[in-house]
């Protein structure tokens, strides 16, 4: 299992953020997500009841608080661990949710999407990983929609939301930089020679839905503080495929049941 180790003040703490490219578990086959919690017995969570991801519908309001972002320049090092692209982070970067901090671990990607919303799948989603001193989690996820090429700035209906989201067209800058250097190697590692500040992948507007829920790969652990962004990044048909063709297979997790939880917004 990779460790991360989060250091704050004389605390030290080890989180289990995702499993290390050696770990016997995959997205299809006997390995796949329906045998993830028999295959070790650090997976027992991934059979719990409050699992992830979600279809995140019939939405609750409450006053959420906005979250806190304090992201500077801290990408340093993108790995391909089997599983996903990642791109590790060092310490300095943070959001502030619940009145606590949490610091920005690592941002990792999903094609297609792991959560929906409204029913809705997109073709790419991130996860920014954060933990408190306690080793409490929080993960913001941002949903990606394949813009039109030569189109410059495009507005469109969110049907599922009644509202208007404005996006442009063109591929994403900072997207198009780390695709770069993506290796495309098992176990591949590339130390980036300038570190990226990942805000520059995060929509402009930060409102989010609210669930409480799990890793979306072994070991599941819950008690996850799950921050799903409303609206969604355009990035172009090339970024999409780019992604996919590196892993060779869908690396998302199947939509798990909500049970009694409350998706707030």
């Amino acid at each position: 299992m990779k460790k991360a180790i989060l250091f704050s003040g004389l605390l030290t703490v080890t989180i289990s953020v995702y499993a290390e490219q050696g770990s016997h578990w995959g997205y299809s086959g006997d390995v796949g997500p329906k045998n993830w919690a028999a295959l070790s017995a650090d997976n027992f969570a991934c059979s719990g009841k409050n699992q992830s991801p979600i279809n995140l519908t019939g939405f609750i309001e409450a006053e959420l608080d906005p979250i806190k972002f304090d992201y500077t320049p801290g990408a340093h090092e993108i790995i391909n661990n089997g599983h996903t692209i990642q791109l590790n982070y060092q310490k300095g970067s943070s959001i502030e949710v619940d009145g606590q901090t949490f610091n920005l671990l690592q941002v990792h990607f999903h094609a297609p999407s792991e959560n929906h919303i409204n029913g809705q799948s997109y073709p790419l989603e991130a996860h920014f990983v954060h933990a408190n001193g306690d080793g409490d989690l929080a993960v913001v996820a941002v949903m990606y929609q394949q813009g039109i090429p030569n189109q410059g700035l495009k507005i469109e209906l969110d049907k599922t939301q009644g509202k208007t989201i404005r996006a442009t067209a063109s591929p994403n800058k900072t997207l198009k930089q780390i695709w770069s250097v993506m290796p495309t190697e098992i176990g591949g590692k590339y130390e980036l020679t300038e570190m990226i500040n990942l805000a520059a992948i995060l929509p402009k507007n930060k409102d989010h839905y609210r669930f409480s829920g799990s890793l979306t790969t072994p070991p599941c652990s819950e008690g996850v503080r799950w921050l799903v962004m409303k609206d969604v990044v355009t990035v172009s048909r090339k970024q999409i495929e780019d992604f996919s063709s590196v892993l060779h297979e869908p690396n998302n997790r199947p939509l798990q049941v909500i049970n009694s939880r409350l998706v707030l917004e």
